[in-house]
């Protein structure tokens, strides 16, 4: 049985505490597109793992929080505060809004707008 759209975005945010990019891969499309604002357009479901193995690797602690969420239809609209922080160093919160995009049950588009010069003041 399919998951609606809210449930799947949510369960999607928790996994990424876990840092493993195989517990994210089954939630996005093989034809994503991934955009976080200040960084270059990112296509396919491979090379978006391997940002986020990337970002696993780098960083001591990953944690995505839900504040507010919005579904309508495909599209579901996620307030978030990001928590990333450097082996030794204390956890920057991050304020995001996130876009996803949904088809069959997976994550087709997914856009998260920050402010990229803030975020690397934190870290």
């Amino acid at each position: 049985m399919a998951i609606d759209n809210d449930t799947l975005v949510r369960n999607f945010v928790d996994a990424f505490a876990e840092k493993k990019v195989e517990l994210l891969e089954p939630f996005l499309d093989e034809h994503v597109v991934f955009h976080n604002y200040g960084d270059r357009e990112v296509h396919g479901r491979d090379e978006v793992l391997e940002v986020w193995r990337g970002v696993f690797q780098n960083f001591e602690t990953v944690r995505f929080e839900t504040v507010n969420q919005a579904v309508n239809g495909s599209i579901v609209l996620a307030e978030q505060v990001h928590g990333l922080g450097l082996a030794g160093k204390q956890v920057a919160t991050i304020m995001n809004m996130a876009v996803y995009q949904i088809h069959d049950g997976k994550i087709k588009a997914w856009r998260d707008y920050t402010n990229p010069e803030y975020a690397r003041t934190l870290l």
